[in-house]
C-alpha cells in the first residue's frame, strides 16, 4: 500500500526583513548561504561584491555578523554549523548608507557620527578625534586592544550617498571624496582587521573612489559566488516548494530567473517573494526604484533601444564608471537591467555580451523607455494592450493603424525639443520597445545563413518575422522584397507553424510609418 506524501508546511515569506535573527526565529523561508559565507572567510580577508538592489546583499552582510558574534543557535542545521568555531566572538563594526537620503556633506558626516557613536557607546570607547576618518581608525585600534580580537568591518551601501546624487555632479563628487577618505581607514587598519566586506550597486572607478580600497578582492563576475545572493532555480524547486502549486513553474522562470554573473544563474529574492505573496506575475523588482536617471541618459546619447539585448562590453568597461564617466552598459550592468548572456576570453581580457535578464525587465523597462521616446507617461500603456490583442487576432490592418495613429499622436512640440527623433533608429526603437513590453519572446538581429532578420517574434504558435527601412534612404517596398529575397523564413519552416513576413518603412519627413506590407507563408510552402 503506497503512502500518501503530505504537502511541505508553508512558511512566513520574508518580504524586506533583512536581519538574519528575525527570519531564523520567525519560521520564514531560508535559503542558505551560510557555508559560502564560511568559505569567503577561510579563504580571504577583504572583499567587495556588487549587486543590483533589493538582492539580499543586506541579509547577506547580517549573516556574516552573527557568524563572527558566535551565535550558533541561528545556525542550527545550517551549512556553517560544523564548519566554524564557535569559542571565538569577534567584534563587528556594520557601516550602513541604506536608510534616507545624504545629500550634502554634512549630512554624510552626520550618519557617520551616529554609527561610530553606537560603537564608541557599546565598547565605552568615547572619541577623541573631531573628523570621522580618525575616529574609524581609533575606534578599530582600540577595540582590538580591548577584546583581544582583530575587528571585523561590514559596509552597507557603500555608494549609495553618491548614487543619490548621481545627477548633481557637484554633489555626487564631494559624497565621492568625503567616501573615499572614510574607506581608506580600511587599508591602513590592516594589522587590526579580521575580516572585511563591502557591498553595493555600483564598481567605482579604480583611480576614484577604489583607489583606498585596492586591497579588496571583487568577487562581483565570479563563477564561484554567482549565487551568493539571489535565489537559483534548485532554491525554488526545494526551500519554496510549498508556494509552487497554482502558478506556472515555466512562466516563472521566463518571468523572474537570469541574473548571471558567470555562474550558476539567479531570481531577484524580492521579485520571487512578491510573486509567492500576490500570487501574480508582475514587476515586483523593477516597481521598487524608477530608473530615472537611466532613461534620461539613454535618450542623451542615442542609443538605439533594440541594441540593448545584445550589447558588447569589455570587463573594463562594466567596471568603469565614475560621477563623471557612466558608460551606458556599466550602468544598466550594475543596476540589474542587463546580465551576462555569454562570455570571450583570451589571455588578460574578458569580452560579454549582454542581455536583459527576464522578461519582468524586458517588458518594464521598455514600458519606461516608451514614455520617454514618446515623451508622453498616458499614451504608450493602452496601446500595448491594444498590440497584444491584435497580435493574437493576426489583425494586420489594425496593427498599421494601430502603429500609425500612435506615431501620428507624438506631439510635434516634442519633436522639436528632443535631438533623438532625428536619428534614424528613433522609428524602430519605438516599434521595438513596443513589442518587447509586451513580455514576448523576441531575438533582435536574428541570424540566417545569408544575413540577419531585424526583428522575429515568437508568439502563440506563429513567427513574425520583421524588416524595417526608412524610405529617404531605400526604395519603397525593400523591406519585404528584403525577407524574400534573402529567404529569411527557412530558418523557421521546420518549426510547421504559419511564418508572417512584415516589412515596416518609415519617413523621416512625415514622421510615420509609410508602408507596412505582410505576406503569410504557410508551412507547406
Amino acid at each position: 500500500m503506497m503512502t500518501r506524501q503530505l504537502p511541505l508546511p508553508r512558511r512566513k515569506l520574508p518580504i524586506g526583513i533583512q536581519t538574519f535573527r528575525e527570519i531564523r526565529e520567525d519560521n520564514c523561508y531560508y535559503v542558505d548561504k551560510s557555508g559560502m559565507a564560511v568559505d569567503l572567510v577561510q579563504t580571504g580577508k577583504a572583499y567587495f561584491l556588487s549587486r543590483p538592489r533589493r538582492f539580499g546583499k543586506s541579509l547577506f552582510l547580517d549573516t556574516l555578523k552573527e557568524l563572527f558574534e558566535g551565535n550558533r543557535a541561528l545556525f542550527t542545521g545550517l551549512a556553517a554549523e560544523p564548519l566554524w568555531d564557535w569559542q571565538i566572538q569577534y567584534p563587528v563594526v556594520r557601516i550602513s548608507f541604506g536608510a534616507g537620503v545624504v545629500n550634502s556633506r554634512e549630512g554624510l558626516n552626520q550618519i557617520l557620527h551616529q554609527q561610530l557613536s553606537h560603537y564608541e557607546k557599546r565598547w565605552a570607547l568615547p572619541g577623541e578625534f573631531p573628523d570621522m576618518r580618525s575616529r574609524f581608525l581609533d575606534l578599530i585600534e582600540r577595540t582590538h586592544a580591548q577584546t583581544g580580537q582583530r575587528v571585523v568591518v561590514l559596509v552597507d551601501a557603500y555608494d549609495k550617498p553618491i548614487l543619490d546624487n548621481i545627477d548633481n555632479s557637484a554633489v555626487a563628487l564631494e559624497m565621492r571624496e568625503g567616501l573615499k577618505d572614510f574607506y581608506s581607514v580600511l587599508k591602513d587598519s590592516d594589522a587590526h582587521l579580521k575580516f572585511v566586506f563591502l557591498t553595493g550597486v555600483s564598481k567605482f572607478s579604480k583611480v576614484s573612489l577604489f583607489s583606498g580600497l585596492n586591497h579588496l578582492k571583487d568577487i562581483t563576475i565570479d563563477a564561484r559566488y554567482s549565487d551568493l545572493c539571489g535565489y537559483t532555480d534548485a532554491d525554488v524547486d526545494t526551500v519554496f516548494a510549498p508556494e509552487l502549486p497554482g502558478l506556472d513553474r515555466d512562466l516563472i522562470r521566463q518571468w523572474y530567473n537570469g541574473y548571471n554573473w558567470l555562474g550558476t544563474p539567479v531570481y531577484n529574492p524580492f521579485g520571487l517573494l512578491k510573486l509567492f505573496d500576490t500570487r501574480q506575475i508582475l514587476d515586483h523588482w523593477f516597481e521598487t526604484g524608477t530608473p530615472t536617471f537611466l532613461i534620461k541618459l539613454l535618450q542623451q546619447r542615442q542609443v538605439f533601444t533594440p541594441e540593448l539585448s545584445h550589447i558588447v562590453a569589455s570587463s573594463e568597461l562594466l567596471s568603469t564608471f565614475d560621477v563623471d564617466n557612466i558608460p551606458v552598459e556599466a550602468l544598466m550592468f550594475q543596476a540589474g537591467y542587463l546580465t551576462i548572456d555569454t562570455v570571450w576570453t583570451t589571455p588578460g581580457q574578458m569580452e560579454f555580451t549582454l542581455k536583459y535578464p527576464n522578461l519582468e525587465v524586458q517588458s518594464a523597462l521598455n514600458r519606461s523607455l516608451l514614455q520617454s521616446l514618446t515623451g508622453s507617461l498616458s499614451v504608450p500603456g493602452p496601446q500595448v494592450g491594444k498590440l497584444y490583442r491584435m497580435l493574437q487576432a493576426q489583425d494586420f490592418a489594425g496593427l498599421q493603424a494601430l502603429f500609425h495613429a500612435f506615431y501620428a499622436s507624438i506631439a510635434n512640440d516634442w519633436y522639436r525639443k528632443n535631438e533623438l527623433a532625428g536619428y534614424e533608429g528613433y522609428y524602430a526603437s519605438i516599434f521595438y520597445s513596443y513589442f518587447a513590453a509586451l513580455g514576448l519572446e523576441l531575438r533582435l538581429e536574428d541570424p540566417t545563413n545569408v544575413g540577419r532578420i531585424d526583428m522575429t517574434l515568437l508568439f502563440n504558435g506563429q513567427v513574425f518575422l520583421f524588416e524595417f527601412k526608412v524610405v529617404e534612404m531605400n526604395p519603397k517596398g525593400s523591406a519585404l522584397q528584403q525577407i524574400k529575397t534573402q529567404a529569411y523564413a527557412d530558418k523557421y519552416r521546420s518549426r510547421g507553424e504559419p511564418i508572417h513576413l512584415i516589412g515596416v518603412e518609415f519617413s523621416k519627413a512625415s514622421r510615420n510609418i509609410v508602408g507596412f506590407e505582410v505576406e503569410t507563408m504557410t508551412c507547406k510552402e
